[in-house]
């Protein structure tokens, strides 16, 4: 078993698209389909999708406690680089990178304080 796909909840598609589009935009993450609920992007296999989404009770978008996604992002140098970029994005710092156990990995948060993992 693995995991297909993960979504996070937004209040506002079109900045969440913008910091999305632009924070996967030196990965094989793309954009692949958008609807008026719901923006989608996938890795080059396809059998992995990040998505965000108003949600669908249409109660405000929040973060979950001790929710978090993991990018393993294959380097040291794209975990500086993504954690740099979700900050320069408006996005905030969750965890400077460095080297915690086996692998060298930084934490951010996205606009609506979604906790992002980055690891080599």
């Amino acid at each position: 078993m693995k995991m297909n796909y993960f979504v996070l909840g937004t209040n506002n598609m079109e900045a969440s698209v913008k910091f999305y589009d632009s924070f996967f935009e030196q990965t094989e993450f793309r954009q692949t389909f958008s609807t008026d609920r719901m923006t989608f992007w996938q890795g080059e296999d396809a059998d992995s999708a990040f998505a965000v989404a108003l949600p669908f009770n249409e109660a405000p978008a929040t973060q979950g406690n001790g929710t978090m996604i993991g990018f393993s992002v294959g380097s040291a140098d794209e975990v500086i680089r993504l954690h740099k970029k979700a900050i320069e994005l408006g996005g905030s710092c969750e965890g400077e990178p460095g080297q915690r156990g086996p692998r060298f990995s930084a934490y951010v948060r996205d606009l609506y304080n979604n906790k992002i993992a980055l690891s080599e």
